[in-house]
């Protein structure tokens, strides 16, 4: 279907923002892997949003919607169907609740630095522990992203999500299933902006914080090459990266793709690796840490595509 000029031009009509047909997901994805996307499209806003979903319900075309692809791998065979950027979700707007208490009501497609570097400039605390997530608002609430003891749920107070009918809903925070690295939402229901509450605090103090945190993720994080993030979701009782340095898989290598010397979470892009690399060593760290340890690790990471 993809390739029929009718069907590229229906969409061309739903959008005004871009569409790519047949690109390359390494281009896109922080990992810097994967193969070609038969269509990637770019909704500007959330009514064109809303119709482009619509029409490949209709049409039933199999579609994803993606973030800011931090922690996502594509496979070498590429996806077939639609990814549906939400990048250009950005408004990002302040409300006052009296008593010290603010609402930041940020679209999905907003980075998280974005919303750290304005809580800092308007002396708002409570998103401190979001500083060096590289995700954005839509997928850091869909993974119920956390670190240096904070979680999203924390803060969340409301979501805006569109459902499987068409339709656009506000759920609040005790209708939202949040649970460690996720929320258990239906795979259809899509993610639009997000409320989220933070208290008015001091700014030097807030500043601190966000600096001491970024030193941390400098100091164990392998900033200096690409990655996808934390690989697996921890443990309850000892972190993954712990496990995996235990099994003797620091440094280990497969093509490319290299357990991170620096966080052994992390695997990392040393210049060519494919999506088959990584997932093989995924499932090498997986064997080995079973073995060892007698451990499962699940996969933090989203894995997508043929």
């Amino acid at each position: 279907m993809i390739g029929n000029e009718t069907f590229r031009g229906e969409l061309r009509q739903l959008l005004s923002g871009e569409i790519l047909f047949d690109e390359p997901a390494e281009r896109h994805t922080a990992i810097g892997v994967g193969g070609g996307i038969d269509a990637l499209l770019f909704p500007e806003d959330e009514g064109e949003l809303t119709n482009v979903i619509g029409y490949l319900r209709r049409r039933r075309f199999p579609f994803l919607p993606v973030g800011n692809w931090t922690n996502l791998i594509v496979r070498d065979g590429g996806f077939r169907g639609a990814l549906v950027s939400l990048a250009r979700l950005r408004d990002l707007c302040l409300r006052d609740e009296g008593k010290g208490n603010v609402l930041l009501v940020a679209g999905a497609g907003c980075p998280l630095a974005e919303l750290v570097n304005l809580a800092m400039r308007e002396a708002l605390t409570g998103m401190e522990f979001c500083a060096g997530i590289p995700g954005s608002v839509g997928g850091a609430i869909r993974m119920n992203a956390g670190a240096y003891g904070g979680e999203i749920k924390d803060i969340v107070e409301s979501v805006h999500l569109l459902d499987a009918s068409g339709a656009i809903r506000a759920a609040q925070r005790d209708e939202l299933p949040f649970a460690y690295r996720t929320l258990d939402l239906p795979a259809e229901t899509i993610i639009i902006r997000a409320a989220i509450r933070l208290r008015r605090g001091e700014t030097e103090k807030i500043a601190g914080r966000v600096r001491e945190i970024m030193r941390m993720r400098k100091e164990k994080h392998p900033l200096e090459f690409p990655s996808a993030g934390s690989v697996f979701k921890n443990p309850r009782d000892c972190p993954a990266g712990r496990l995996i340095e235990e099994a003797g898989l620091k440094g280990v290598r497969i093509g490319d793709a290299q357990v991170s010397e620096k966080h052994a979470n992390f695997i990392v892009n040393r210049g060519h690796a494919t999506a088959a690399d990584i997932l093989r060593l995924v499932a090498l760290i997986q064997q080995r840490v079973l073995e060892k340890k007698g451990r499962t690790l699940e996969t933090e990471v989203q894995i997508i595509g043929e």
